[in-house]
């Protein structure tokens, strides 16, 4: 009964989540600014009985809300922040809500409201059936810049966690069962000495020429670095004239690795080049570590375990309506990506028909293979258990961060892979409060084998505080 109930109020209640997503999508916020969000999901929760604590890990938009008392406590994990640049109408065709403005393109407001729906809805079993456990759901900021449970986890609110789920939008039904890479994004900043470049250049120390060299220096490194190593920047400022030798500069990268130590030995190189860069111009430097994420410890035990939900979830179906978006907006996508997907045998766009559980798919890679991009959801999973699934929500061949994906997350076509999520995360979440422990059990003896005794220490020092934006 406990899972019929929770499907259906979740069915009876998708238009109220509907439209808290759109809403959210309406109005995108960038990392740690997410006030608009992060205070319209408290609303929801704290109207459900959750007591709720704000301004987590020092983030004035993180937030956990929580229901019930005792074990297992099992959180859910939420986002909400958008991308600057892909401000996106739901349409096939290039068009900016507001011109150079953010957009979900990795559907954000998507993924916390689905967590928030779960959470709502779990209370709800916990409340009238009189189950023991604790639902804790994360309001969590600043996923796209790979920090903001980085600041929480640092705080200790995952650390008496049994348990964390969570899930990402896609563009197929499948368990998230691929490692993220680890990552460190740090700002390099050099000081050097102002002159006129054209009359007194030999007065000048430029501090721009000291990021140029420390980004050659950095290329010549790309050749000597374990697989899988990613090396990626940005100049964050240049200097402001062409006639002025740049006293200030600036530039910002972002450092992957298959774990944590493989980063940390990266930034350690590039700590040197950066010195040699200085010493060059005669400039001086320093650096600012604004994040350092874990990659995934992915967890199959509880993988499979929101996989297991899907018959219970029941089937979902696009529309006509909703297949001639898709149609459409792979249309736009660059011939490279076409061409690849054809050749795969992989026909883009959205499957006709119900999608369950026939569309789920639970691919378990090779050891050693990653993903590469990063999250922050990895610390998470150094601290404790984690689950994680991915539901179509944009149509095969759309990548998450572009302007197709803000659109598609916008549409019917995010909001029904939404509806899907979050009966999977309030599914698998109850039968852990109902099993007696068991699943839990076979999750913790997979994750002690996993991390192997190393305990979660933060990779972003205990100086480096969260952005104050809002």
């Amino acid at each position: 009964m406990g899972k019929r109930d929770l499907v259906e109020w979740l069915d009876g209640h998708a238009e109220k989540f509907e439209e808290l997503a759109l809403r959210i999508w309406e109005q995108p916020e960038v990392a740690y600014t997410e006030a608009y969000a992060s205070q319209l999901q408290a609303a929801v929760l704290r109207e459900a009985g959750f007591t709720l604590r704000s301004g987590i890990g020092g983030a004035a938009t993180a937030f956990a809300a929580e229901f019930g008392s005792g074990k297992p406590v099992i959180g859910i994990l939420g986002e909400y922040d958008a991308l600057p640049g892909l401000s996106q109408k739901v349409s096939a065709e290039r068009e900016a809500l507001v011109p150079d403005g953010p957009g979900h393109g990795c559907g954000h407001n998507l993924l916390g409201t689905a967590g928030v729906a779960a959470a709502v809805a779990l209370s709800r079993r916990i409340r009238e059936e009189k189950l023991p456990g604790t639902i804790r759901y994360y309001g969590c900021p600043a996923e796209e810049v790979i920090s903001g449970k980085t600041f929480m986890a640092r705080e200790g609110v995952f650390d008496d966690l049994d348990t964390a789920l969570t899930w990402h939008p896609g563009s197929t039904n499948m368990p998230w069962n691929v490692p993220t890479s680890a990552l460190t994004s740090v700002e390099f900043s050099f000081k050097g000495r102002a002159s006129h470049a054209g009359s007194f250049p030999h007065l000048g120390r430029s501090a721009l020429d000291a990021v140029e060299l420390t980004n050659v220096g950095a290329n010549y490194l790309r050749e000597h670095v374990v697989d899988g190593s990613r090396i990626q920047y940005t100049i964050t400022n240049g200097g402001q004239a062409p006639n002025i030798v740049p006293e200030d500069a600036s530039v910002w990268y972002f450092l992957r690795g298959s774990g944590r130590d493989h980063v940390d030995e990266l930034l350690r190189r590039l700590q040197n080049i950066a010195r040699g860069a200085a010493l060059m111009t005669e400039t001086e430097v320093t650096w600012e570590i604004k994040a350092g994420a874990y990659d995934l410890n992915v967890n199959h035990t509880l993988n499979d375990l929101l996989y297991r939900q899907k018959d219970e979830a029941g089937p979902f179906s696009f529309t006509d309506e909703d297949i001639r978006l898709a149609a459409a907006l792979a249309d736009t996508l660059p011939p490279d990506i076409r061409e690849s997907a054809l050749k795969r045998g992989e026909e883009l766009g959205l499957p006709a028909g119900e999608l369950l559980p026939a569309g789920f798919v639970n691919v378990k890679p090779a050891p050693k293979t990653y993903g590469g991009g990063s999250t922050d959801v990895g610390d998470v999973s150094w601290i404790t258990p984690v689950g994680q699934i991915i539901t179509t929500c944009a149509p095969f061949g759309v990548q998450v961060h572009t302007w197709q994906a803000t659109a598609s997350f916008g549409s019917p076509i995010g909001l029904k892979g939404m509806h899907l999520a979050s009966k999977l995360l309030a599914l698998g979440a109850y039968e852990l409060l109902t099993d007696g422990g068991v699943l839990l059990a076979e999750a913790k003896s997979e994750f002690l084998r996993a991390t192997n005794g190393r305990r979660y220490v933060p990779g972003i020092p205990s100086d480096v505080q969260a952005p104050v934006l809002v």
